[in-house]
């Protein structure tokens, strides 16, 4: 049976239907039409603010641009609504210059009075409970307009990561700017922005659950004032898929530009019926790097995986080559270290490798068992390691909401129990996994990626498993940080060369050196064992349009889900 017979179901058809519908008075080949991979709940509701409230429907892509875009290539920010900031020189003061020239949809001037007060409502409304919003109440004491086009931010304590963190687009999205001269007098915490209005070159034309259509506004400022040329789209579609099997459909058949993530089959299947369709490499492996590398989880505080040596014994027998061939279907690579193989990020990749402190891609089972024997286990007649008249066992828990979650735990399981570790999995529901699991540290090894964070610099990802954030096992871990509750001299070691890494300004170029001398002691003590790269297939569709980002057209990351996406649609060109 084809890809098309077998996938044309009632779902797509209704989906093929409702997107002809819609566009009927833009053309399909001025249309671009993005995967969106989950229900609008409330079409209405354009408050962010309030929790629930998505984004990635097109609101943050096409109509709320962000201060500045963080490069994945170069580390560098690159200015948007904002042109640069300069730090005072212990990182407490951050002052940005806004672009000149910049307006609302609606004609007013988009000035310092936005973003101050934006940034006052997230400060004085503490009913306000988005990440951002939490984010800027934690770090920023004040904020005050120095003229028109300045702004001065004091923080509570030093951060030189201040402005990626906030306002640059680091992982998804950043503090989103909102128009003081409709907020104005309105509740934040309840205020629906039904009528939504952005910087952007488009406007919102209509929403519902299943769709949003914004259309471009040839007035966008960008095009007067020569900051950039309109974009090329006259339209643009967010449109809920309903899953791999319809986007594989709508991608084959030309009703789909941009799709969520599929399995190596599936792209491999749609190619076959749509040779305009590639990916970010256009040969296997074809999938782009995710910010989250994957990795092993251990409880330290629960024997016998409290013994560090035990620890480092697992991190041997694991092969992560075979994690990367079954699991992910060889479309990602083994992990080297906690971080995610970025351009900016080799410096300190770079710097944990030459000390000689990267783990092998190929496991080395007999190298581990040697280490277990040498804590004093031996190897019963069940082909299982005994110590005391215990076997050396573990579970393993993993959030079932994923075959790419399950599928790596049980090549582990495997793995450890050919080395004579008794492994089992324990699948649990997503909400139950991120909910109590890892939090509360009920778990022995967990799988997930808890390290994730650092995309330019090192201590985003490295400064979660310091000291400071150790709670006893029943109380909540801070942010998901160190659930591992690793503890003891290893970890007192590492924390205070991370915590001396934290006030250095970003780009200082003793950070890699501190790095390699802080993963000595994170070898040592292995609290999480780093397995494979994350990974999105991302099938683009050149039919229509060009231009789309790739290893080979590298001028950022493929997320479109994520407010850069602004790159990507200035980027797309109409083929032919």
């Amino acid at each position: 049976m084809t890809l098309t017979k077998r996938l044309l179901g009632a779902s797509a058809v209704a989906l093929l239907a409702a997107t002809g519908a819609l566009a009927q008075d833009v053309a399909r080949e001025d249309t671009v039409i993005f995967d969106l991979d989950r229900t609008i709940k409330d079409p209405s509701n354009f408050n962010w603010f309030t929790p629930g409230t998505k984004r990635m429907h097109g609101a943050h892509q096409a109509m709320w641009e962000p201060l500045f875009i963080l490069n994945y290539g170069t580390g560098e920010l690159d200015p948007w609504l904002a042109t640069g900031f300069e730090a005072n020189d212990d990182s407490t003061e951050f002052t940005i210059s806004l672009r000149e020239g910049v307006e609302w949809s609606d004609g007013a001037a988009f000035t310092a009075d936005d973003v101050t007060f934006t940034v006052n409502m997230a400060l004085t409304n503490e009913e306000i409970s988005s990440r951002e919003a939490a984010t800027i109440r934690a770090q920023v004491a004040s904020v005050e307009k120095i003229d028109d086009l300045t702004v001065k931010f004091t923080l509570n304590n030093p951060n030189p990561r201040f402005m990626v963190e906030n306002f640059g687009v680091r992982i998804f999205g950043s503090f989103l700017i909102m128009p003081e001269h409709i907020w104005n007098g309105q509740d934040p915490a309840t205020f629906a922005f039904s009528s939504p209005i952005g910087t952007g070159p488009y406007t919102l034309t209509s929403a519902a659950t299943n769709r949003a259509i914004w259309d471009r506004n040839d007035d966008w400022w960008g095009a007067k004032t020569g900051f950039m040329d309109l974009p090329e789209p006259l339209r643009l579609i967010w449109l809920e898929s309903g899953g791999e099997e319809s986007r594989a459909q709508l991608m084959a058949t030309n009703q789909l530009d941009a799709a969520q993530n599929v399995s190596v089959g599936t792209f491999e299947a749609i190619r076959a019926q749509n040779s305009n369709v590639t990916a970010w490499y256009d040969d296997f492996p074809y999938a782009a790097a995710d910010p989250c590398a994957r990795q092993l989880e251990i409880n330290t505080t629960v024997a016998p995986w409290d013994n560090a040596n035990l620890r480092r014994a697992v991190a041997m027998i694991i092969d992560r080559t075979q994690i990367a061939n079954v699991a992910a279907e060889g479309a990602t690579v083994p992990s080297r270290t906690m971080f995610a193989e970025y351009g900016s990020m080799a410096p300190f990749i770079d710097a944990v490798v030459e000390a000689g402190l990267d783990l092998p891609a190929r496991g080395d089972m007999e190298a581990g068992k040697a280490m277990i024997e040498a804590e004093g286990w031996s190897m019963n007649g069940d082909g299982v390691y005994e110590k005391d008249g215990e076997e050396l066992a573990v579970k393993i828990h993993v959030n079932s909401a994923s075959t790419e979650y399950t599928r790596t735990i049980d090549v582990i399981v495997e793995q450890l129990n050919r080395a004579g570790i008794k492994a089992s999995s324990v699948p649990v529901e997503n909400g139950v996994f991120w909910g109590e699991v890892l939090p509360f540290g009920a778990y022995e090894m967990s799988y997930s990626w808890l390290s994730c964070g650092s995309v330019n610099e090192p201590w985003a990802s490295m400064g979660r498993y310091t000291v400071k954030d150790v709670v006893p096992v029943g109380e909540r871990s801070p942010g998901f940080n160190n659930t591992a509750r690793w503890d003891g001299p290893e970890a007192e070691a590492y924390s205070e060369i991370v915590d001396g890494m934290a006030n250095l300004p970003l780009g200082d170029e003793a950070i890699p050196g501190m790095v390699a001398e802080a993963y000595q002691h994170l070898d040592a003590g292995m609290p999480f064992i780093p397995l494979v790269q994350s990974f999105k297939l991302l099938p683009m569709n050149e039919t229509y349009w060009t231009g789309w980002p790739s290893n080979d057209n590298y001028y950022n990351h493929p997320f479109f889900w994520w407010n850069h996406t602004h790159q990507i649609i200035h980027n797309l060109e109409k083929a032919g």
